[in-house]
């Protein structure tokens, strides 16, 4: 049976109150094959940062949500800079009160700067996106919320050794509002891209591949390590349940 957003929702508020949230998540995994490829690939990134980040590493968050992948990155690199979005106000707030020496922008991140509305999945916040992604009005709060483009809002002398994207989809977008960055301090780029959130921008994975491959010069892998991908095999992908890569400079 497949639960709908809210009363899958419901059913880890109420678990977190009787504190058997992780046990309901490795149950969940034992029938779910999409919940044993993610948590597979959370702890292959997990490895990824450990490996990869010096003390001093600095990093940014694009899409911190509740600050997951943010608390691994503080706690291997505290002596870094670090910058997180999170275009959730509420989130936004709890990211800068658990994490207050991270610069945390209330903010999204796209090719350009100026205003976006977004569509707050209101059971799911982690659907959150630009995009509604086909969820009804009776599921979504839209908002008005600031939208940077990373060559803009990062600062001239901070030079990130990883960044991260979970935008649901809109990753294409936070690429083209990178490039200048991408190409000069080369960091390691952790992002999701698959069916069900890149296509409700119309985004193809060719688009991925061209701007991170054919014009920066990247290597993209799977969390497995399998790559890197031509052009034709990231597209082959695209429809199943392989959705987390990385790009190596």
């Amino acid at each position: 049976m497949r639960l709908s957003p809210r009363a899958r929702a419901r059913m880890l508020g109420i678990s977190d109150q009787l504190n058997t949230t992780d046990r309901l998540k490795a149950a969940h995994r034992l029938v779910n094959t999409v919940a044993r490829r993610d948590h597979r690939d959370n702890e292959a990134l997990r490895l990824l940062l450990t490996f990869t980040l010096r003390p001093d590493s600095c990093c940014v968050d694009v899409g911190a949500h509740r600050g997951g992948v943010l608390r691994d990155i503080v706690r291997l690199a505290p002596a870094g800079r670090h910058i997180a979005f999170e275009p959730l106000p509420t989130l936004a707030a709890e990211l800068a009160s658990s994490f207050p020496a991270v610069d945390v922008h209330n903010a999204a991140v796209g090719a350009e700067s100026g205003e976006v509305t977004f569509a707050h999945v209101v059971a799911d916040p982690m659907l959150s996106s630009i995009s509604d992604r086909g969820h009804s009005d009776a599921e979504l709060e839209h908002i008005t919320v600031k939208l940077e483009a990373l060559d803009e809002a990062l600062p001239e002398d901070f030079a990130p050794a990883l960044i991260k994207v979970d935008v649901e989809g809109a990753e294409l977008g936070v690429f083209q509002g990178a490039v200048d960055t991408l190409h000069r301090h080369r960091p390691l780029v952790a992002f999701e891209h698959g069916i069900g959130g890149a296509d409700a921008f119309g985004t193809t994975p060719r688009d991925v591949h061209d701007l991170l491959v054919g014009e920066l010069g990247y290597r993209i892998f799977d969390m497995d390590g399998t790559g890197p991908y031509d052009a034709m095999t990231f597209d082959a992908v695209f429809t199943q349940p392989i959705w987390n890569f990385v790009a190596v400079p």
